[in-house]
């Protein structure tokens, strides 16, 4: 259970740790979506020959899902890593009023 904030008193709080889990898979997640969506795009028209997904293209679109993935992953890292508040314990986000503590 959560502790209330010891700003605001509200119980609404949410766990930074769990947060930030969420946060980097996520990032990881469109960050490769944006990374392989360049390589896979098509600009021209497609004919119904061409309409499945060529082959010819996919380890570029590995290489650009890696990437952005990798990309991804840091700028959430870096995000979170300046909303932690210093210290030991659990980090709270409070809902509320934004005040972080542990």
């Amino acid at each position: 259970m959560s502790p209330p904030c010891k700003r605001c008193a509200a119980t609404r709080l949410i766990n930074l740790d769990t947060a930030q889990r969420i946060g980097v898979v996520s990032g990881c997640v469109v960050g490769g979506a944006i990374g392989a969506l360049p390589t896979t795009a098509a600009p021209q028209t497609l004919s119904l020959a061409t309409v499945r997904f060529p082959l010819a293209k996919l380890p570029a679109a590995m290489i650009g899902a890696v990437t952005g993935g990798q990309s991804g992953v840091r700028v959430t890292s870096s995000l979170f890593a300046q909303w932690l508040p210093p210290g030991t314990g659990t980090p709270w986000l409070c809902l509320a009023c934004g005040h972080t503590f542990r």
